[in-house]
């Protein structure tokens, strides 16, 4: 069980938290949710059953993680982003049965009030700005903005902004090497 559990937090029987987990105010974690070891829910953070979170994930206050999504290792969830489970809902409609996977690659980024709409993948290292809006899938290492978001360059999994063009490129911070060709942003050097 997590090394950190707040005195408001609720952490439902049964829940999985690996060790080094910090739990803080206010927090839910239901009781199907398995969550990796080093993982940090910063306040009033509700995490669902059918939830599945890595290791040294980081998801700041005011997220709610529904059933149906997956957050690979190193995920970092801004402050009041959001998560969808249902295309379509309406309140005097039960639709559990028609939850839509939503998965989070492994160095993925989220903004600050970002939404994530189901039934979508973020790919490896990808870059979501704050208040986009995701409405398909998401490239590895994409720098996505906007509503709906969109590409708008590439980012290193340092943090670093990569040149858009087309080639080779070097971030300098890192000096991971990658190869840029259309929609594909691929590391040659780790």
């Amino acid at each position: 069980m997590s090394d950190h559990i707040h005195p408001t937090a609720i952490v439902d029987e049964g829940a999985q938290i690996g060790e080094g987990t910090r739990v803080w105010h206010w927090v839910h974690i239901c009781g199907g949710a398995r969550i990796g070891e080093r993982c940090s829910f910063g306040q009033n953070v509700f995490v669902g059953n059918d939830v599945l979170i890595g290791n040294n994930v980081k998801v700041q206050n005011n997220v709610s993680i529904y059933d149906a999504v997956t957050l690979e290792d190193d995920v970092f969830c801004g402050p009041s982003m959001v998560f969808t489970n249902v295309n379509n809902p309406r309140s005097h409609i039960n639709r559990k049965n028609e939850y839509r996977r939503t998965v989070v690659k492994k160095g993925a980024s989220i903004g600050a009030n970002a939404t994530v709409v189901c039934g979508h993948t973020v790919g490896e290292y990808a870059f979501i700005g704050a208040g986009a809006v995701v409405t398909r899938d998401v490239p590895a290492y994409a720098l996505m903005v906007g509503s709906p978001a969109r590409r708008l360059g590439w980012m290193c999994a340092c943090g670093e902004r990569l040149p858009n063009d087309i080639g080779t490129h070097t971030c300098p911070a890192c000096h991971i090497r990658y190869e840029v060709r259309g929609h594909h942003c691929t590391p040659l050097s780790h």
